[in-house]
């Protein structure tokens, strides 16, 4: 496990200052964002329903709204609300807040594991990772033209490897499909429970997402002329999930138009399973010097 690692399964450990009140923290080197990453603030919220649950039941889904950017400077609180406590299904609302304010909500229910009818949908056909190179790489190749700005942020370990399998260059961006595949693990084999798994590919599953809708219109979220943000998130988990082993995030975007685009991938593991499904909508606004057109 590298450090990069480490420091994400610490960051996603909150901190229980009540019963169902929970502190969460942003890294340092993350002071410099203009807001808090909507991964992280996703997965902390998750973690926190977690810890009021038994340990019988897992999440199936939640549904989140971001409110407000987060102020990556001070603590995040997570008050949750125990909903409902049922024989079979658990529900709970999560609210984060800073500066007295709501920044995130997010509702999630839990279920004990059951037998059933089974289907799926077959898992895309792709290169696998060990063919592609990852993200990391192909930063390396564009060290030198990355702003001095962004040069900590691009360059600092992360802790997914990522591969992508037909990625954009982001200081010469082309039009293409909006169809928007990479394989992602965490850097190395991890020793956690299956709620922190969860918590994990939740971090995960806001990478990359809101760039499908970029890509027909040959766009990078580098570009000054272009302001995006998540506005909202819902995750469906699926199958056991271990976010330490490759899985394939298959995403597309069907519509952009009004200013938002809507987003939504598939999840599957090295087997073909589907383990999870993602839908989002996002930002995707034109800018003008004198702010937002």
């Amino acid at each position: 496990m590298t450090e990069a690692v480490s420091d994400l399964l610490a960051l996603l450990d909150v901190e229980r200052l009540e019963v169902d009140l929970f502190r969460g923290f942003t890294p340092e080197f993350e002071a410099e964002r203009p807001r808090v990453f909507g991964g992280q603030v996703i997965a902390q919220a998750l973690a926190s329903a977690y810890r009021t649950v038994g340990d019988d039941r897992l999440c199936h889904s939640l549904h989140a709204y971001f409110i407000r950017p987060g102020d990556p400077k001070i603590p995040i609180i997570y008050e949750v609300d125990r909903s409902r406590d049922g024989g079979s299904f658990t529900t709970r609302r999560v609210v984060a807040i800073q500066h007295g304010q709501q920044i995130l909500n997010m509702t999630a229910s839990f279920h004990v594991h059951e037998e059933s009818w089974e289907h799926q949908h077959e898992m895309p056909k792709t290169k696998p990772p060990e063919d592609l190179k990852s993200r990391e790489e192909y930063v390396d190749e564009y060290a030198d033209r990355i702003p001095e700005k962004m040069r900590k942020q691009w360059m600092r370990p992360q802790p997914f490897v990522m591969k992508e399998i037909s990625g954009i260059n982001p200081f010469k961006p082309e039009p293409k499909s909006d169809v928007n595949q990479m394989w992602f693990k965490t850097d190395g084999e991890i020793d956690a429970s299956p709620a922190m798994h969860h918590c994990l590919v939740a971090w995960a599953s806001d990478m990359g997402l809101l760039g499908s809708s970029l890509r027909p219109h040959g766009l990078h979220w580098i570009n000054p002329d272009l302001m995006t943000a998540s506005l909202d998130h819902a995750i469906w988990f699926h199958e056991p999930i271990r976010a330490d082993e490759w899985l394939l995030y298959s995403m597309d975007s069907p519509k952009a138009g009004s200013g938002r685009s809507f987003n939504r991938g598939s999840i599957f593991n090295r087997d073909g399973k589907l383990v999870a499904s993602v839908a989002q909508e996002g930002l995707m606004r034109k800018m003008t010097k004198m702010g937002r057109k």
